[in-house]
């Protein structure tokens, strides 16, 4: 999880002035409240994270060996392949993420049966990788979600309307399960290549080849 500090000058000036940092890797901000602690200027420091709690330094120490246990910047990959003529959608599912400084990464894939559309397997696919976070204990945390699908990642941003009734049951199934695990997303749509990882996973369920994957990276 990314972290900013924030502090107040303790000087000479009479003014109150207030410093804030970028966001940061977690690790970091120890290393600055250490050299502004030094400098003797640095007063009030507070740590703020992505999802806008707020921590002293004290608490934020705890907090971090904490977080060394679970899994943090989380970036989840999807992609739905659809055939058509047996109405059968392959799901493909990549999950990188770090874990006590350590990088991982999760490949899945499945098919299902009765869908409608591409697009309903392009959300089928979200679904199962939202799932694949609880299965790993992913809680009140931020993470980058990537696909190719412009329509899914609109429509959830809410910048495009979703008219159909099969997509919108599937929207809110993703919205519910999210608010339910804390999760705060970003969305950020890629185009086919970027996708190829999560792409040829679709694919390969399509072909009956199933791949279930959880190794360092």
């Amino acid at each position: 999880m990314k972290m900013k500090v924030i502090w107040t000058y303790s000087g000479k000036i009479p003014d109150k002035i207030i410093f804030e940092s970028e966001w940061m890797n977690r690790r970091y901000v120890d290393y600055l409240i250490e050299d502004l602690v030094k400098t003797g200027r640095a007063g009030n420091i507070v740590i703020r994270d992505e999802m806008e709690n707020e921590w002293t330094r004290k608490e934020f120490l705890k907090l971090s060996e904490e977080l060394e246990q679970e899994p943090e910047d989380i970036v989840v990959y999807f992609d739905g392949g659809y055939d058509k003529d047996k109405a059968l959608a392959g799901l493909g599912m990549v999950i990188y993420y770090q874990k006590g400084g350590v990088d991982y990464r999760i490949r899945k894939n499945e098919k299902i049966q009765e869908m409608e559309n591409n697009n309903e397997a392009e959300y089928a696919a979200l679904f199962s990788s939202i799932q694949l976070l609880e299965e790993l204990g992913v809680r009140n945390i931020p993470c980058l979600i990537k696909g190719d699908s412009q329509v899914v990642l609109k429509q959830l941003e809410g910048e495009w309307p979703c008219y159909e009734d099969t997509l919108n049951r599937w929207l809110d199934r993703i919205e519910a399960k999210m608010k339910s695990m804390g999760l705060k997303p970003q969305y950020e749509a890629i185009n086919r290549k970027q996708n190829k990882e999560a792409d040829n996973l679709a694919n390969q369920a399509l072909q009956d080849t199933f791949i279930h994957s959880h190794s360092k990276k």
